[in-house]
């Protein structure tokens, strides 16, 4: 052996054994110090997941803050006495490595975390207080993981009550408007009575989960995961288990679930997927008609037969596109919906009816779809949506899928909002320098007609209406935050409620009419 493969050789074995070390401690320190509240194998317990996947949003250099200093208003404590920088930094890098044992969340394991405060639900009760249920806005503050029930006459908080850690995508109501479901990124479902403001039940139903959707009936609560690549029908009484989909391809290609929607002209889930070039609609109808699983060409016959069939309740349908698409947009009736490309350059329609892809839509600066809403500008359907790469407004026409017109704004924007007694649509500038300002269009002109500055250097974003559309309510996304309550007429300020970060609220009444001024 010559001196350079010796030189080599000794060279990676100093690595190896200054790596290996290192690991060994990080995994360690991790055991010692974090395995209590985030779970041996870091899919979470009562702390969230600690997994590449589940920590996107949060940089490492404010990884390192939160293990030294803590997090307030959370159990999550302090370690800068306990632990030094370099193992701090350790343990950052070890929670931002993919784990040794691939994510899993079984069946036994979600109904290891169910959870029943209220075993028997009291049909005929009646709400504590005297606000109009359909008028409340559930408003969610991610700042401390609260949930504050706000009465949206008087615009007085009702309720005050904790949430899981980091509840993600919009709220779910049932029909009457008694019941709301949230989701927690680490896949905790909540099931909360708005009527006696108590939590239902609880279940965990992944490890990173995106959102929930709820059936027309109110019967099923539907789950889409990152982690593991599931989609989990609860049952909504009390979250237990029904149906878990592991979710693939027809050649057994595994997919993360981007989102699932509820389609209620269609008594379906609709499902968006990550991975694969397919969009599943689920079934929630036990009298649903069969649908094919698979079909094969028959050269003898000359003719398309089907290799199987499915019906009724949880029948699986799948609708083969070009590409994988997600963050779904669905005009009213439920029959077409559009989805962004993966490269973010142009929007794709798909028929559900016919259960192909029908038109492309140029759409570039990444459409945010699940923002869009619609009105009647000239006679005709058209629908609106902010762009999260390029500063501008899309409007199109949902007859012939052309692009209207393009308003240019001041920045890049996340949320849309109107209602349907408003001729007015609010966008925020969620990204940029500029993301203290809203702009409000007149839907008769699509023009910019008011810039407002809420509050100047804090992010203002995520407007709702209020159920009969006089006023409109901004979120300011800040620990020191608040809600800004407007007249929807005049554009002048009205209340300011002190909130922490509060990242989105949603009215009853708005969700479950599926008002076309609110995403659903």
């Amino acid at each position: 052996m010559n001196a350079r493969i010796l030189w080599f050789s000794a060279a990676l074995l100093v690595v190896v054994a200054a790596v290996l070390p290192a690991a060994a401690n990080a995994s360690e320190l991790y055991q010692a110090h974090c395995a209590s509240c985030h779970g041996v194998d870091r899919f979470g317990a009562t702390g969230p997941a600690l997994l590449p996947e589940s920590l996107k949003r949060l940089r490492r250099k404010k990884a390192v803050k939160v293990i030294a200093e803590g997090r307030a208003a959370t159990q999550m404590a302090a370690f800068g006495e306990t632990l030094n920088p370099d193992q701090i930094a350790d343990l950052v890098d070890y929670i931002y490595s993919p784990p040794e044992v691939s994510p899993r969340w079984t069946l036994d394991d979600m109904t290891d975390s169910h959870i029943v405060e209220v075993k028997q639900v009291d049909e005929t009760a009646r709400p504590m207080f005297a606000a109009d249920p359909l008028n409340l806005f559930v408003v969610v503050e991610s700042g401390d993981h609260h949930v504050t029930i706000l009465d949206g006459d008087t615009f007085e908080p009702i309720h005050r009550f904790k949430s899981r850690f980091a509840l993600h995508g919009g709220p779910k109501f049932t029909r009457d408007g008694r019941f709301v479901f949230f989701g927690s990124r680490d896949g905790w479902i909540t099931k909360f009575d708005l009527y006696t403001l108590q939590v239902v039940a609880e279940i965990r139903a992944g490890i990173n989960t995106r959102n929930i959707a709820l059936s027309r009936d109110s019967d099923f609560v539907a789950v889409a995961n990152y982690l593991p690549h599931t989609l989990v029908i609860l049952n909504a009484d009390d979250l237990s288990v029904a149906r878990i989909f592991d979710v693939e391809s027809k050649d057994h290609v595994s997919s993360r679930v981007s989102a699932v929607y509820q389609a209620p002209t269609r008594n379906s889930f609709i499902a968006a997927l990550k991975d694969i070039p397919e969009v599943w609609e689920i079934a929630t109808d036990p009298d649903a008609p069969p649908v094919f699983t698979g079909l094969v060409h028959s050269h003898e016959k000359g003719m398309v037969e089907a290799l199987s069939t499915n019906s009724g309740l949880f029948a699986l349908r799948r609708i083969e596109v070009e590409d994988p698409i997600d963050d779904f947009f669905f005009d009213q009736s439920y029959r077409h919906l559009m989805g962004s490309s993966r490269d973010g350059t142009h929007g794709v329609v798909v028929n559900l009816n016919v259960g192909r892809p029908i038109a492309r839509i140029d759409l570039p600066g990444l459409p945010h779809l699940g923002s869009g809403i619609t009105w009647t500008y000239r006679g005709r359907t058209v629908m609106a949506t902010p762009h999260l790469r390029e500063a501008r407004l899309s409007i199109v026409d949902m007859t012939d899928w052309s692009v209207v017109k393009t308003i240019e704004t001041m920045g890049p924007g996340f949320f849309m909002r109107s209602h349907e007694a408003s001729d007015f649509a609010w966008t925020d500038v969620f990204f940029g320098p500029n993301r203290d300002v809203l702009h409000i269009i007149d839907k008769r002109t699509l023009e910019i007609v008011r810039t407002l500055k809420p509050e100047p250097g804090k992010t203002a974003a995520h407007v709702e209406f209020t159920r009969d559309g006089s006023h409109a309510l901004v979120s300011i996304w800040d620990m020191e935050g608040a809600l800004i309550v407007y007249d929807a007429k005049t554009f002048e300020e009205v209340k300011r409620i002190p909130m922490v970060k509060p990242s989105g609220k949603y009215n009853v009444y708005n969700k479950i009419t599926f008002s076309a001024g609110t995403s659903h």
